[in-house]
């Protein structure tokens, strides 16, 4: 085994159970335990769940965004400091902080824990502070996507004085084009997410190191002892999100409830009165469409295991952890031709044309159809993961990108 190295993993938000963040940082931490080093986590809210073994430095926000009173102000007695100030003028000037704000406080932080730490590994913060951390420490970055491609396609859904809105709310991905060209290296998930970062942060080719993300295989494994839900169809993905695509598998789904028995479960919580739960009432999808949230990977595995068909419906993804554990259940996948999508499914997922909802009304109606496809795309999805995507394989070569980050560093010390 490699020496053991001391780590210190930062995330400006980790929400447990969707958004890539918090999971990535769950497993990835598990993973280096595993292998012998010492890892502590440094989080805002919301905080991750952490497996026995790793240290959770919780660094707080003013946590503006909590899910039961989004963009809140806080009492006079909250602030703390300058920071906290800088956090609610931003957000009330329509601005997102929490990556600028984050890596100020971590910062401040890891300055009192010179020596304590061989690596610093940032989880796609890429705010100005992480700069500051790097004169101290060796600097990993990770980006699974620039957030630049989020925001155009946010803008192209935009309309009227809302574009204007959105445009101010992605002001920090400036930032983050910034700071990462001066991260060497920087980690990514796939070929494309590379050509992405490369042409929109001008973030050198050579500067970067492909490791793909992995699946729990715990959890998501297929469970042929537990019957298949008739006519489920099940998506894991931000239900308001543009990027995400809910709207086209709504749709499509709309035009399948006309002749069959249908249902879809969408893992996410939707903004009361927004968008996603308009077009719901619009469709008359009521008695069609569940979603739910904060299930545990137990029971998300389940739900995954038991449909007839899984959907990731993105208009783009950089990866997509929900693809392969999808994949890794043995669930049947239709996944959106866009992104990094076909360089994770390959062969074994039938590709659609992102946004396109009749295609994917008669893909799914198809697949529905017939269970001999059913089992063949499955399988073929299963053993693709098998060959491809495991976490301790993910883990080693993080600590290869560790390695290379200390010796430049002392090198140029």
């Amino acid at each position: 085994m490699a020496d053991r190295l001391r780590v210190a993993l930062l995330s400006y938000r980790s929400k447990p159970t969707c958004g890539g963040q918090g999971v990535y940082l769950r497993h990835i931490s598990r993973e280096l335990i595993a292998l012998g080093h010492h890892v502590e986590v440094f989080s805002g809210q919301p905080y991750p769940e952490l497996d026995e073994g790793v240290v959770l430095n919780k660094v707080p926000s003013l946590d503006l965004y909590r899910d039961e009173d989004p963009f809140r102000t806080p009492k006079p007695g909250e602030y703390r400091d300058w920071i906290d100030a800088l956090e609610v003028a931003t957000m009330w000037t329509a601005g997102f902080p929490e990556p600028l704000t984050f890596s100020l406080r971590a910062r401040r932080e890891l300055r009192k824990r010179v020596g304590d730490f061989d690596v610093v590994q940032d989880n796609q913060t890429l705010g100005y502070g992480v700069l500051g951390i790097a004169k101290h420490f060796p600097v990993v970055g990770t980006i699974h996507h620039p957030i630049s491609v989020d925001r155009r396609i946010e803008l192209e859904a935009a309309k009227g004085w809302k574009k204007l809105s959105m445009r101010r709310w992605y002001g920090f991905v400036r930032m983050q084009a910034y700071v990462a060209p001066r991260l060497n290296p920087i980690l990514t998930v796939s070929e494309s997410s590379l050509a992405d970062i490369h042409r929109d942060f001008h973030v050198p080719e050579a500067n970067m190191r492909l490791v793909p993300l992995g699946v729990d295989t715990r959890f998501f494994h297929p469970r042929p002892e537990l019957p298949k839900r008739p006519g489920s169809i099940v998506a894991v993905a931000s239900a308001d999100s543009p990027m995400k695509g809910v709207a086209t598998l709504l749709r499509a789904v709309a035009k399948l409830a006309t002749e069959r028995e249908v249902n879809v479960t969408v893992v996410s919580r939707p903004t009361p009165g927004g968008p996603t739960e308009k077009l719901v009432a619009e469709l008359s999808l009521h008695d069609k469409v569940t979603f739910t949230h904060g299930i545990s990977d137990t029971e998300l595995a389940t739900l995954i295991a038991t449909s007839e068909v899984s959907v990731v419906p993105s208009l783009y993804e950089g990866f997509s952890l929900p693809a392969v554990e999808h994949m890794a259940c043995g669930t049947p996948l239709v996944a959106s031709r866009t992104g990094a999508l076909p360089e994770v499914v390959g062969d074994a997922a039938v590709q659609v044309a992102p946004g396109d909802a009749e295609e994917l009304a008669a893909v799914l109606r198809r697949l529905l159809d017939s269970p001999q496809e059913r089992a063949e795309v499955g399988r073929q999805g299963y053993d693709r993961v098998m060959e491809r995507y495991a976490w301790p394989v993910v883990a080693r070569k993080t600590v290869e990108a560790y390695q290379e980050a200390i010796r430049r560093f002392r090198a140029d010390r």
